[in-house]
């Protein structure tokens, strides 16, 4: 929530959070439910996308969903029945961990009613968001808790205005995955001005080795140029090609992350977050990083009767 002590309250308090896909890579788990409610360690991926957007003074947070996403809708609602038995029980525990979904922040929902892309599912926001400017964080792209990235960002749009993206470097081989950035120094640490996008290019044609990550300060002049923006790649309304349109303006400017990250999209990097993530708790971290390290040391040996008696 916003500091109430605070002595210059930002510009932006609005978070769109855009949920509406499909998560076909991680078919058949996603058949019904909504990949961004799949759990990481005990919270769905997508609470911890409102946490961030919460922690960095956001109070105000609109997700854009579609029909087969009512479970996101539940679970940062009040479950009364759920909260009464636990209250009962005297857990008080879960009691908070059921609760605190609901309380971090006000939270809305809009249904994405074709899937035409993110600069769509951006667009689906205008009403809500008005003409002020306003935050995306992508469902699925998860910033460690102990990063700061998106109130960095929320700096840099107060300075500067026009609009902010989150930038980090990636492997060339790994650039064709992403939406890449043209950029230039601006004499400031971290902070680059953009010049030009181009949405997933190949390795050859990418302008540099900066990857566009799912955290965004848009300015609401967005919102006319996702009006006029046709249909890209994939045939979708794409985000990248409008910023490509306001960066030609000199309005965009990027920050540079190079803290931690997790592609809860990916399946890979799906299970390595959620060990991480483990690893980390201090609940579970010290019985599981032992378990871990003794799994793998079996898994090095090659000794398939160690490997069975730690999964058992």
């Amino acid at each position: 929530m916003i500091d109430p002590h605070a002595t210059s309250p930002r510009a932006v308090t609005k978070a769109v959070i855009p949920a509406a896909g499909l998560g076909t890579r991680f078919l058949p788990a996603t058949k019904a439910t909504p990949k961004e409610m799949l759990p990481v360690v005990d919270k769905p991926a997508i609470q911890y996308v409102v946490e961030e957007a919460a922690a960095a003074g956001l109070d105000d947070v609109l997700m854009v969903t579609g029909r087969h996403k009512r479970a996101i809708e539940d679970h940062f609602d009040n479950a009364f029945e759920l909260e009464q038995a636990l209250a009962t029980k005297g857990d008080a525990i879960r009691l908070d961990a059921v609760r605190d979904p609901a309380r971090l922040a006000n939270i809305h929902h809009i249904r994405q009613g074709e899937p035409l892309g993110l600069g769509h599912a951006v667009l689906c926001a205008r009403r809500h968001v008005g003409d002020r400017p306003f935050a995306v964080l992508l469902g699925d792209d998860l910033i460690d808790p102990r990063e700061t990235l998106l109130s960095r960002m929320l700096d840099v749009r107060d300075r500067h205005t026009g609009s902010v993206i989150a930038l980090m470097e990636v492997p060339p081989e790994q650039i064709h995955l992403y939406g890449c950035a043209a950029v230039e120094a601006t004499g400031e640490d971290g902070v680059v001005r953009v010049t030009g996008l181009v949405e997933k290019p190949s390795r050859q044609d990418a302008p540099s080795s900066y990857a566009v990550i799912g955290r965004y300060v848009l300015d609401p002049a967005v919102f006319d140029t996702l009006e006029r923006t046709p249909p890209g790649r994939g045939g979708e309304i794409q985000l990248t090609d409008a910023l490509r349109e306001l960066a030609a303006g000199g309005t965009v400017h990027g920050v540079v992350f190079d803290g931690l990250r997790y592609d809860t999209g990916d399946k890979g990097d799906y299970l390595r977050t959620v060990v991480r993530l483990a690893c980390d708790r201090d609940d579970l971290g010290p019985e599981f990083t032992a378990w871990l390290k003794e799994f793998v040391a079996g898994l090095e040996e090659g000794n398939d009767t160690g490997r069975r008696r730690l999964a058992a």
